[in-house]
């Protein structure tokens, strides 16, 4: 098994987030998230029931914890694990280019 996380990912914006698995084992999980200007719902908190660790591999976003005044900007390289049931959202992606996650979600 093998590919390559930057294909198909193209300079048009898409609608919605695309999310791709790629490997799933017990207890964790790899998947490709591509955001192109997408961001949390007003009011939405992600409220996980496992962890995730993600790497911003390029573009550029604005990840906001609950009870947390300040927002963690990210760019290329930036990596933050996020505890289960950590409550965060996205505040931002680049709507210009492709944001490009790698995402491990792990029990």
């Amino acid at each position: 098994m093998r590919g390559n996380l930057f294909s198909g990912v193209g300079t048009a914006v898409a609608r919605a987030e695309q999310f791709e698995e790629l490997l799933s084992r017990s207890g964790f999980r790899v998947e490709r998230i591509v955001s192109s200007g997408q961001a949390s719902p007003p009011g939405f908190w992600y409220d996980q029931e496992v962890g995730e660790w993600v790497v911003l591999l390029s573009g550029a976003a604005e990840l906001q914890f609950e009870n947390e005044a300040e927002s963690c900007k990210l760019g290329p390289g930036d990596w933050v694990n996020i505890e289960a049931h950590r409550r965060h959202r996205i505040n931002w992606t680049d709507p210009s280019q492709p944001t490009v996650w790698l995402a491990i979600h792990y029990h």
